[in-house]
């Protein structure tokens, strides 16, 4: 069973990263629903679970089955690179009643009976009061579940819209959609993801597609959104094995320390992967300020680069800041090494 998505000749052009708080939320809430054990988020779901219980999430879990189809206006195709969820959730209480009805009745018709449960037949009897009970449910998961965590979450999923950016850069979007997961190809011009259901769209309007990283859509990828929904892919983001790790105070050698003083080598030791002031202050357990400071001073000594990814800026090192990171603060090729000052 493959999903495809065949490209028009605009199509290329108008790709693009986004983040969205509420398809975060649903696709932690089917991790809590389906896959309680034997994932990378097993401590995150002994803690949320019993919270999540409390939340009266009933009628949102009823549409989100274990496999099958889940209603397209619960997933509002991001209007910006991070939509707040109020403006999301305001999309989703705009669907029509009729486009709901359908929409729940198809999504509660992949798990058998549940279109004869209580739930169920309450969601199908009242289509629009069904919609403003899914979407104060998805904006109640958020606020409980994940804005809490959000800023680790955050800076997990902008480090992975940073290293494709780069690929983007290096090798063209056919390297960044062919690298995304091993469900996903992509040759002539189309998208292929191995994975039910079967469907196959055709992009007409140079709409592009949308890519969607996730921290809790692990260990597959979500697509197969039919018109008038734009075509969207969530996909695993990287790092997701080490997000809920505790942070480890970092320990940087003692010649970068001697070189850079302690705060500015903590903070290049720590940019393994490109991070925002607000992730690093975080992990480090420093102040913003200082983190922006020390960032400045790496950034206009040529040791890192900075990219705008929505209203975040994110951190990652030059090739002269991994080798001075490394130890190898080595001069560019071509050039003769660099000499010590003479004494006196």
């Amino acid at each position: 069973m493959t999903i495809t998505i065949r490209f028009g000749p605009a199509d290329p052009l108008n790709c693009r990263f986004a983040l969205s708080p509420v398809w975060e939320t649903q696709a932690a809430l089917r991790v809590l629903a389906h896959t309680p054990h034997g994932s990378p988020h097993g401590g995150w779901v002994r803690r949320a679970l019993p919270l999540a219980r409390s939340l009266a999430l009933e009628p949102l879990w009823a549409v989100l089955p274990a496999r099958g189809y889940t209603p397209d206006f619960l997933f509002p195709a991001p209007a910006a690179p991070a939509a707040p969820v109020a403006r999301e959730a305001a999309r989703i209480r705009a669907t029509e009643p009729a486009c709901a009805h359908a929409q729940i009745a198809r999504a509660l018709a992949g798990t058998p009976g549940a279109a004869r449960t209580a739930v169920g037949r309450e969601l199908l009897a009242d289509p629009a009061a069904a919609v403003e009970t899914l979407a104060s449910a998805v904006v109640r998961a958020w606020e409980a579940l994940l804005a809490p965590g959000w800023p680790r979450l955050r800076a997990l999923l902008e480090a992975d819209i940073a290293f494709r950016a780069r690929r983007l850069a290096d090798g063209g979007l056919g390297r960044v959609l062919a690298a995304l997961h091993p469900q996903v190809t992509w040759r002539d011009g189309t998208l292929r993801i191995a994975r039910p259901p079967r469907h196959s769209r055709v992009l007409t309007g140079g709409e592009g597609v949308t890519l969607v990283p996730s921290a809790f859509v692990w260990p597959v990828v979500a697509a197969g959104f039919e018109p008038p929904a734009p075509a969207a892919v969530m996909y695993p983001a990287r790092g997701i094995g080490h997000l809920w790790a505790p942070a480890a105070p970092l320990d940087p050698p003692g010649a970068l320390v001697r070189l850079l003083g302690r705060g500015r080598a903590a903070v290049l030791t720590a940019l393994e992967e490109p991070a925002s002031t607000s992730a690093l202050a975080l992990r480090l357990r420093l102040a913003p300020s200082s983190v922006s400071a020390h960032l400045s001073a790496l950034r206009g000594a040529g040791l890192l680069d900075s990219c705008r990814v929505g209203h975040q800026v994110l951190y990652s090192r030059t090739a002269l800041g991994a080798a001075v990171a490394a130890g190898r603060a080595d001069e560019p090729p071509g050039q003769p090494p660099a000499q010590p000052p003479a004494d006196g």
